[in-house]
């Protein structure tokens, strides 16, 4: 259950205090971990004899092995050179240190594995609350939902799993975890104190750190704030929501929220079909490739700037009767004046709705 290299640093450690080679075996006498050179790679062929005998100690050929339990059952076994009563000191330490490791893991890992069944919603009600009283989770705390998609390196997925534990760590009361190799989960305790603009500062920090570590983007999208452990879920797929639709209609945004998604989530949640009319009662024959880059860029800049013709043409380096010709064009293709608000919204959302369209279509939704 711990890692080769968790069990290496315990015992290098342990050997600058005892100032003694210490060796962990598997069951079968496997050397996983040794600060003893000529230990590497070795096998212990007495250890099984160990395994199945009722004592917890042996002394073999010079050497103390000592058992480490995983409750009931031998998980590994330890080893130290010499047969006094220091070195057997020294033995005992070495297993009660490597014993309270593996509780501290397994701890962890059923947490772990308890928060995984709640984000996919794969408990039942009382299960929910049963399993939390037994891990000492609390129930009524507000939770938010974090997801964090690492664009990147897939090998990079670890590595940003243990920089998110230093940020969050597990003396805390929020849980990080995995459902796949593409995305990361934080599950994080909220003060009442804490608003959405707190939660996004949180966002932005964990963004920055992961790009930073991973030399590459990654994206965060939050849920809403939950007050019950049941509920998890809930946040969980509204930050799922959040992340895709924030991939069709705001690709520019590294940082995503469900509460933040506007007319976009409503348009996500249309069926293809009804879509595929609206885009024909409005644009008849045209499709969002007719439209040049040029032309959707002033689309875009002249929304971004409510429909204000001076600051538009100001921020497009474009004189007012070249953005007002531009206006009158699309206007005669399209049949809408984008300087009336009505036909503005009308636009707008045919645009949102192509957009979506074209993204299930290349993703084969």
């Amino acid at each position: 259950m711990i890692s080769n290299q968790i069990l290496q640093s315990t015992i290098d450690g342990l050997k600058a205090i005892t100032k003694r080679d210490i060796t962990v075996l598997d069951t079968e006498g496997n050397v996983l971990a040794t600060t003893d050179d000529k230990a590497v790679g070795m096998h212990v062929a007495s250890v099984p004899d160990l395994i199945h005998s009722k004592a917890e100690s042996m002394l073999i050929q010079g050497y103390q092995y000592f058992k480490v339990f995983d409750e009931h059952t031998v998980e590994y076994v330890v080893s130290i050179r010499g047969a006094d009563e220091e070195d057997y000191k020294f033995g005992k330490i070495a297993a009660f240190q490597l014993q309270g490791l593996l509780v501290a893991y397994k701890e962890r890992f059923d947490k772990d594995n308890f928060i995984k069944n709640l984000l996919l919603d794969n408990m039942l009600l009382v299960d929910i609350y049963t399993r939390a009283k037994k891990l000492r989770i609390d129930n009524n705390v507000k939770r938010l939902v974090y997801l964090i998609e690492t664009m990147g390196d897939k090998d990079m997925h670890s590595s940003l799993m243990d920089v998110l534990h230093n940020l969050f760590p597990s003396k805390s009361r929020d849980y990080i975890t995995a459902v796949d190799e593409t995305s990361i989960i934080l599950v994080k305790e909220v003060t009442d104190g804490d608003d959405e603009d707190s939660a996004i500062r949180t966002a932005h920090m964990i963004a920055d750190t992961l790009s930073t570590e991973a030399l590459s983007k990654v994206r965060v999208a939050l849920g809403s704030v939950v007050e019950d452990l049941k509920d998890i879920s809930k946040s969980y797929k509204e930050a799922k929501m959040a992340l895709e639709v924030g991939k069709i209609f705001y690709s520019e945004k590294m940082i995503v929220s469900y509460n933040s998604l506007g007319i976009g989530r409503l348009i996500y949640q249309l069926p293809i079909s009804l879509c595929k009319m609206y885009i024909e009662e409005i644009f008849h024959n045209i499709q969002l490739n007719d439209f040049d880059e040029e032309t959707l860029n002033t689309i875009n800049k002249f929304f971004e700037n409510s429909l204000n013709v001076s600051e538009t043409s100001r921020q497009l380096y474009i004189h007012r009767n070249t953005l007002v010709y531009r206006l009158d064009k699309l206007q005669k293709n399209t049949g809408l004046d984008i300087r009336i608000f009505e036909d503005a919204i009308t636009f707008k959302i045919a645009l949102m709705v192509a957009k979506y369209m074209n993204y299930m279509e290349q993703n084969d939704y």
